[in-house]
C-alpha cells in the first residue's frame, strides 16, 4: 500500500485479529480523533483508540449472517498518527489519507473526533465521483452556516459538506435544528431529505428505499442519533433518538440499494468506567463493514 500509511498489527488493530491471519485488505479503519470545536461535552479525541480497544471484545462471528465477517472483508487499521492544531491542515491531512485508500479502491472507515472531520473525508470522493449522497445519522442537522465564527465546526459538518454542488443528502434521526438553518434548508430542498426523529413511527423505509436506489453514498453517522439512553457518552446527547435494530435495518437498505463508498463513525466521548458505550460504536463499526461487504 501507499509508503506513507503506516498500519497496526492485526492484534493491536480493529477487532484484534491473530496476527497469522493473513488477508488482502478490502477495508481501512482510520483513527482520527480530532477534538477543535466541541461546544459542550469534550473527549472525543479519545475515541478511536476506546472504539479500537472495545472492539477486541466484540464476537467475530455474525450471527445474522451466519459467519466471521472479517474472513471475507480483511481489515487493516492505520497507525494514530499526529492530529494538525490548525483545523484545516488537519482536514487536509485526512482527505490525502482518504485520496490515498480511493486510488487502491479499498474502504475507508474513519473512526473520529468531532464530525467536523466528515467535509475533510468526502472531499475525495466529490471529486472521484459525479454525484455523492450523504447518508446522515445524527441528532442534529449540522446545517449552521459557521458556529461560534468558526466555518469548520461541528455545528456546521453537513452545511461544509454540501458547499459541494454534486452533494446530496438524506438524514435520519434529526430532532435538534436552529431558527436560523430553517432558510438553508428550504432553499436546499430538493437536495435535502430529512427523516425527522419525531416522525419515527411514520417513517417511510420504501419511500427511503427509491431515493437512495443506485445511488453513490458515502455514510457519516454521529453517535449521538442513538437515543441518549442508549449512548450518552457523546458531547450533545439528545433524548427521542434511534434504537440498534431500527439503525441496523436503515444502513441494510443503503448496503442493498446503493453504492456505499466510504464512511465516518464519529462524536464518541468515551465515559470512563462505561465500556458498553464504546463497545456499542464497535460493534456498529463492524456491522457496517460487515453489510458493505455482504450486500
Amino acid at each position: 500500500m501507499d509508503g506513507n500509511l503506516k498500519f497496526l498489527s492485526n492484534k493491536n488493530g480493529f477487532l484484534g485479529i491473530d496476527n497469522k491471519f493473513s488477508f488482502k485488505e478490502k477495508a481501512i479503519v482510520i483513527p482520527f480523533g480530532l477534538e477543535k470545536t466541541v461546544s459542550y461535552g469534550g473527549g472525543t479525541k479519545n475515541g478511536p483508540k476506546e472504539i479500537i480497544k472495545a472492539s477486541h471484545q466484540v464476537e467475530l462471528y455474525d450471527e445474522e449472517l451466519n459467519c466471521e465477517p472479517f474472513k471475507k472483508i480483511g481489515i487493516k487499521t492505520l497507525k494514530p498518527f499526529k492530529i494538525d492544531k490548525n483545523i484545516n491542515k488537519a482536514l487536509g491531512k485526512v482527505s490525502k489519507i482518504n485520496e490515498n485508500i480511493l486510488k487502491k479502491n479499498i474502504f475507508p472507515l474513519t473512526l473520529g473526533g468531532e464530525h467536523s472531520i466528515t467535509p475533510g473525508c468526502i472531499y475525495p470522493f466529490t471529486k472521484k465521483y459525479k454525484n455523492l449522497c450523504i447518508l446522515h445519522f445524527d441528532a442534529h442537522a449540522d446545517l449552521r452556516d459557521s458556529y461560534k465564527g468558526e466555518k469548520y465546526s461541528h455545528a456546521s459538518a453537513i452545511r461544509r459538506c454540501l458547499d459541494y454542488k454534486n452533494v446530496s443528502l438524506i438524514s435520519f434521526g434529526i430532532r435538534n435544528i436552529s431558527k436560523g438553518e430553517i432558510p438553508f434548508l428550504k432553499k436546499n430542498s430538493s437536495r435535502i431529505k430529512i427523516f425527522w426523529a419525531k416522525d419515527k413511527e411514520k417513517w417511510n423505509l420504501t419511500m427511503f428505499k427509491k431515493f437512495i436506489k443506485n445511488k453513490t453514498v458515502y455514510l457519516t453517522f454521529d453517535v449521538d442519533a442513538f437515543d441518549s439512553g442508549i449512548m450518552p457518552a457523546t458531547g450533545t446527547p439528545e433524548p427521542g433518538g434511534l434504537l440498534w435494530d431500527e439503525t441496523l435495518k436503515i444502513i441494510k437498505i443503503a448496503m442493498k440499494n446503493s453504492k456505499v463508498v466510504g464512511a465516518d463513525v464519529n462524536e464518541l466521548a468515551p465515559i470512563k468506567g462505561f465500556n458498553s458505550y464504546n463497545f456499542l460504536v464497535a460493534k456498529l463499526v463492524y456491522k457496517i463493514l460487515s453489510y458493505k461487504f455482504f450486500y
